[in-house]
């Protein structure tokens, strides 16, 4: 069950500072796209060095998935961070998605199917992490108002153990982060999109 009343940021604050101090330290982030990692991005980068990941057979066709990608390589282009900051991205695989929720189509928005999703994003994050050497892995999920941190960081602590990599948790609205991201995405005239990603929440 998740605990609503874990301080998540609290949690990444204190888990930075010791973490800053470890030149060596990589941490894959999954990036849903590039105004939710905007912030995460520059927050973490203070601290450790960043894989950004970009898989998210969720979101509903080729051209979507295209576009959110290149614009997260564009904001990576156009900005300067303190720590090292480099980019990889899954092939497009919606078929996984689907298969994945299956039988749950008509699950309300925010319910058991985006459950699924999160997880099936953070599993391949996770297997990534260890592929590529990384101490720990983590995602932009937790910027979004609509999405539970809780619920993330329960799932991204269940597949640490599974997958033998450590989970960095996160509640990154926290912080005026949500905000801060409106902000970039302002700076850097990102495209936003106005759904999660899947044919279910348009």
């Amino acid at each position: 069950m998740q605990d609503n009343r874990i301080n998540y940021q609290k949690e990444l604050d204190k888990l930075l500072d010791n973490l800053s101090d470890n030149e060596t330290t990589d941490i894959m982030l999954h990036a849903c796209c590039a105004p939710c990692s905007s912030y995460c991005i520059e927050y973490l980068s203070e601290y450790v060095n960043i894989v950004v990941f970009f898989y998210n057979p969720n979101i509903s066709s080729d051209t979507e998935y295209i576009k959110r990608a290149s614009e997260l390589k564009r904001l990576i282009r156009e900005s300067s961070y303190k720590n090292k900051v480099t980019y990889i991205e899954a092939d497009y695989e919606p078929d996984e998605f689907y298969s994945a929720v299956k039988g749950y189509e008509s699950c309300p928005e925010g319910g058991e199917r985006c459950f699924i999703c999160y997880e099936q994003r953070l599993r391949r994050t996770a297997k990534e992490a260890v592929k590529h050497n990384c101490s720990y892995f983590c995602s932009t999920l937790t910027i979004s108002p609509l999405k539970p941190a809780a619920k993330i960081n329960e799932i991204g602590i269940k597949i640490a153990k599974e997958e033998n990599v450590l989970w960095l948790p996160s509640d990154f609205k926290k912080k005026n982060g949500y905000k801060r991201s409106i902000e970039l995405s302002k700076e850097h005239n990102l495209y936003r999109q106005n759904y999660c990603g899947c044919i279910y929440s348009m």
